[in-house]
């Protein structure tokens, strides 16, 4: 009797179940490895630091890659071996981010954006050569694009902050205040001695018409607070107390001997009230530049703890300095600034040292604002308060015009066309500013009122 093959064995089908799933495979990688990096950066073991920080994010995006690799070999006919060499760069890089922080950022920093970019065009090749889905496709070469883009963006912004460093070589000195280190820029002769306090997100080089202007009448000094310009960044929160301290600090360490004319812009002005409060004794004269009022202190909030969730966001947002995306808008910001001043304040203003901290700055707003309320009562000592006369709203106005009652001594100008910004970025504005600081030396070398 014979036996037909059709008795002896089962024809054959293409395994379309195993080759659908190559899909899904692909699909769950990518979105396993964002969810992974969006844990190890609320993990309390990562610390809530820049390098720590983005060292986490890749180990997170480490464990989709690895998965892709895994998975796709065990469960379609479409193994993506390659993503092997993706998962091991990103999680070898992330551990020594996390393991040493800064001091591996600094190398790394060089490393990984020419590297990355090499790797992205090799994965694009190998999805070529070994995917099938058009699905898969379609969700890798983005993924890839924009790893492409970072690796550029990131070089980009290593090689431009290397060069700006030796083409905008820092004035004045660093000193130590305690743990970390600020940049204190002192020019001009005479007493009483004028310390500027930029505004909120902004540096000593924001001051540049300014500066200048007061030193041919008198000593002037401008710093950078924590992570600002050419300081260190503070591992302690900056809110108005410890900025006030740290200024403190400064000045000493800095043989710069009172009296002091405190003149702060804006968020600044919280900081020179809090400085007064503390240190009366050591202040003579007072300019508030369209500042930031004061607020009640409000019911106890609490120690946070040592998890600091807002760090995390914090850190993890100003990662994006790192690949050259806030260079782009500070090229067209600043524009009014006097050329040196103006590619000073682009330059260190596009790092990530610089973001953070100024996010940092706000979170500690409210802070700021009560503490500022502490200073209560100037005497008879010279105070002029310098108001914006454009684009500000009656409640606005209504506090200027309160901070004028801190003394006895005090005049409130208001700038007519002045924007917030204006009265220190805007030369022809500027100008308003300069010659109130003027004013208060003025009265306090004279001994007499300021005029209204």
């Amino acid at each position: 009797m014979s036996i037909t093959p059709a008795a002896t064995e089962r024809p054959f089908r293409p395994d379309t179940g195993r080759k659908g799933r190559i899909g899904l495979v692909v699909t769950g990688s990518l979105i396993a490895g964002l969810v992974a990096a969006l844990l190890f950066v609320a993990a309390p073991f990562v610390p809530a630091k820049d390098s720590e920080i983005v060292g986490a994010v890749l180990c997170g995006f480490a464990l989709g890659w690895a998965l892709l690799a895994g998975l796709s070999q065990r469960f379609t006919d479409q193994p993506q071996r390659w993503a092997v060499v993706p998962a091991l760069f990103m999680g070898i890089s992330g551990l020594l981010l996390v393991v040493f922080g800064s001091a591996v950022d600094d190398v790394l920093k060089w490393v990984w954006p020419p590297v990355l970019l090499v790797l992205a065009i090799w994965m694009t090749v190998c999805v070529h050569r070994d995917l099938r889905s058009r699905g898969g496709r379609w969700l890798l070469y983005p993924v890839i694009g924009i790893l492409a883009l970072a690796s550029i963006g990131g070089g980009y912004e290593t090689v431009r902050e290397a060069t700006d460093a030796k083409t905008y070589a820092m004035p004045g000195q660093l000193i130590d205040v305690g743990g970390h280190s600020l940049h204190l820029n002192c020019t001009g002769s005479g007493s009483p001695t004028v310390v500027l306090e930029p505004g909120g997100g902004e540096m000593s080089s924001n001051l540049g018409w300014i500066t200048p202007a007061v030193a041919g009448t008198t000593r002037v000094c401008v710093y950078d607070r924590a992570g600002r310009g050419w300081s260190e960044p503070a591992d302690t929160p900056q809110d108005g107390t410890q900025i006030a301290t740290d200024l403190h600090t400064l000045l000493h360490r800095g043989n710069v001997p009172g009296p002091y004319v405190l003149a702060g812009h804006s968020f600044g002005g919280l900081y020179v009230r809090t400085f007064a409060a503390r240190y009366p004794d050591e202040v003579a004269g007072m300019v508030l530049v369209d500042s930031t009022a004061a607020n009640s202190p409000s019911a106890s909030r609490g120690d946070p703890g040592p998890y600091d969730p807002v760090g995390r966001v914090s850190a993890l947002v100003s990662a994006s300095a790192r690949l050259g995306l806030v260079r782009l808008y500070n090229q067209i910001s600043f524009g009014s600034l006097p050329p040196r001043s103006r590619d000073e304040v682009r330059a260190t203003g596009a790092t990530a040292s610089n973001l953070r901290s100024t996010i940092d700055e706000y979170v500690q707003a409210n802070a700021s604002m009560e503490q500022a309320a502490s200073f209560k009562d100037f005497a008879g000592k010279p105070l002029i308060v310098l108001t914006a006369g454009s684009g500000n709203d009656a409640a606005w106005q209504a506090k200027q015009k309160n901070m004028a009652t801190l003394s006895t001594n005090s005049a409130q100008r208001v700038v007519d066309g002045a924007t917030h910004e204006a009265l220190v970025g805007e030369e022809q504005h500027a100008v308003a500013t300069t010659r109130a600081i003027l004013d208060v030396v003025s009265a306090i070398r004279s001994s007499e009122p300021l005029s209204k």
